[in-house]
């Protein structure tokens, strides 16, 4: 049985998705306003429903909660991932003034460097990925349901 594609493909589709609105952001000058991390949100919930749905449609009466779940899963990973190395990227040699901006909104003693930052964005997309497929497997599994026969009348007139 081959290995299936679509946690890759998607994978890097939501963080191709996800890197285009960030640097819209960055274009714009708004970048730093953490409401705007909501379209992150709304980016990575339609490609991970995207990709269980063809990851269903792929295994058609084969599909497994349990690897559903792990398609999403990996999908999210990948995309969180890549996200990640180029958020480092960006940070440290594209806009080094993004940190300082960020931290200027929030009022804190403590030193928070780049690789604090980084280390929660990544959090942050592994909660979402984890939260989302959840969420998502829900629409997707079978009913356990006991469905209820047409003619079990046992009284008969």
């Amino acid at each position: 049985m081959k290995k299936s594609t679509i946690p890759v493909k998607y994978g890097v589709m939501i963080a191709i998705g996800l890197i285009a609105y960030f640097l819209i952001l960055s274009l714009i000058g708004v970048q730093t306003n953490p409401i705007f991390s909501l379209g992150n949100g709304i980016i990575v919930a339609f490609g991970l429903y995207k990709a269980i749905k063809d990851y269903k449609l792929e295994k058609g009466n084969a599909f497994e909660y349990q690897k559903g779940f792990m398609a999403g899963l990996f999908t999210g990973f990948n995309a969180t991932l890549i996200f990640t190395v180029f958020f480092a990227i960006y940070v440290t040699n594209i806009n080094t003034n993004f940190l300082p901006e960020m931290l200027a909104n929030w009022s804190s003693h403590y030193h928070v460097g780049v690789g604090i930052v980084v280390f929660v964005a990544a959090i942050m997309g592994f909660a979402t990925t984890f939260v989302l497929t959840l969420s998502f497997m829900q629409l997707f599994k079978d009913s356990w349901n006991i469905r209820k026969k047409h003619n079990s009348n046992p009284i008969k007139a």
